[in-house]
């Protein structure tokens, strides 16, 4: 059933002040599911998301109490977020081939920056690779699922642990804020200041101003397509960084 049906469905044997709230709050669905989506791989499609997330805004709307002291649309956004989540985990959203891509990414960024005394190019990287700059933008498009930081990025990742727990989907979330330590939250500043200009952009509108890839496109006046490509590629120049520190 699609998520528009589904509302309908929904729609005919609500309760009038939960009907209301579920219709009030439904476009904060989609939101959230565009934001969650951007950093999940392309396989995810951001419709069974939003059916999710739908029930999530339902059960919140039932469960909603409002002598709580909570205001709903907050109550609602970690319900949306939570039944999105269990949808993810019910899929195998993020194979390992995804993880090892990136990370081939990343040490061929790290070489190069040692080689070349700059940040490369994706020519450069696609070259170092062995590809073609199609092939190597194609391979950014597939990696858009890969964060900043993983938790679990020192743990053996053929141990079964699920790092779906620790993406940064939350609509808050910052990556700077991830990090406590004030030598690692240096370099990585230093890093985002590094970015070429369009890379730094993207991930300013991102994560500061909270737009989603499309409306990144928009702004940018580039495909939604490339706006991936570019967050993915600066996700590998700031990871690449901030091992490079790590292995000091």
């Amino acid at each position: 059933m699609s998520s528009t049906r589904a509302l309908g469905a929904y729609k005919q044997h609500a309760a009038d002040p939960v009907e209301t709230r579920v219709s009030t709050h439904a476009p904060l669905v989609k939101k959230l599911a565009y934001h969650m989506v951007a950093r999940l791989p392309a396989s995810v499609e951001v419709d069974d998301l939003i059916q999710a997330g739908l029930i999530g805004l339902m059960e919140a709307a039932r469960n909603f109490d409002p002598l709580a002291g909570v205001q709903f649309e907050t109550f609602a956004t970690q319900r949306i977020r939570g039944a999105m989540l269990d949808e993810l985990r019910e899929a195998d959203w993020m194979p390992r081939q995804l993880r090892r891509s990136m990370r081939d990414i990343e040490a061929a960024i790290v070489k190069l920056g040692h080689s070349l005394g700059h940040a490369p190019s994706e020519a450069d990287v696609a070259a170092e690779m062995g590809v073609s700059l199609t092939d190597y933008q194609e391979m950014l498009s597939d990696c858009r699922g890969h964060q900043l930081v993983y938790y679990d990025d020192f743990d053996n990742e053929e141990d079964g642990r699920n790092s779906l727990d620790n993406l940064a989907a939350d609509h808050d979330a910052d990556p700077l804020r991830e990090l406590d330590d004030s030598d690692f939250r240096r370099v990585l500043v230093d890093g985002i200041a590094q970015l070429p200009e369009r890379e730094k952009m993207v991930m300013a509108l991102y994560y500061e101003q909270e737009l989603n890839l499309k409306e990144i496109g928009a702004v940018l006046n580039v495909t939604e397509s490339r706006v991936s490509q570019l967050h993915s590629q600066a996700v590998a120049r700031l990871r690449a960084r901030l091992r490079d520190w790590t292995e000091k």
